[in-house]
């Protein structure tokens, strides 16, 4: 009988002694796999997730200086605030 593609495979723990390296392959495949002693469930071997991926200072430095550097502190033109603040990347909550 197959199992449905989302649930866990239950392993013996005698069973993931022998196989303890394809399990680990198997997780970090994706796959949940649930340990079980004496038939029960006892632990859960399942992927890490994936890390935050990680600041590149300067990953942009061969692009050169920047033209304006000054702008950036420039207020914005009304019809550009006005869009800004319509914007959904600015939450209400920070809205005056």
């Amino acid at each position: 009988m197959e199992r449905p593609a989302s649930a866990p495979r239950l392993v013996n723990v005698h069973q993931a002694k022998t196989q303890l390296s394809r399990l680990i392959d198997d997780a970090h495949a994706g796959e949940t796999i649930v340990l079980a002693k004496a038939g029960k469930p006892w632990a859960r071997l399942m992927p890490l997730e994936a890390p935050a991926p990680q600041r590149l200072p300067g990953r942009l430095r061969h692009l050169g200086p920047l033209s304006r550097p000054d702008a950036l502190l420039e207020p914005m033109a009304p019809d550009q605030l006005a869009d800004w603040e319509a914007s959904p990347l600015v939450p209400e909550s920070a809205l005056p």
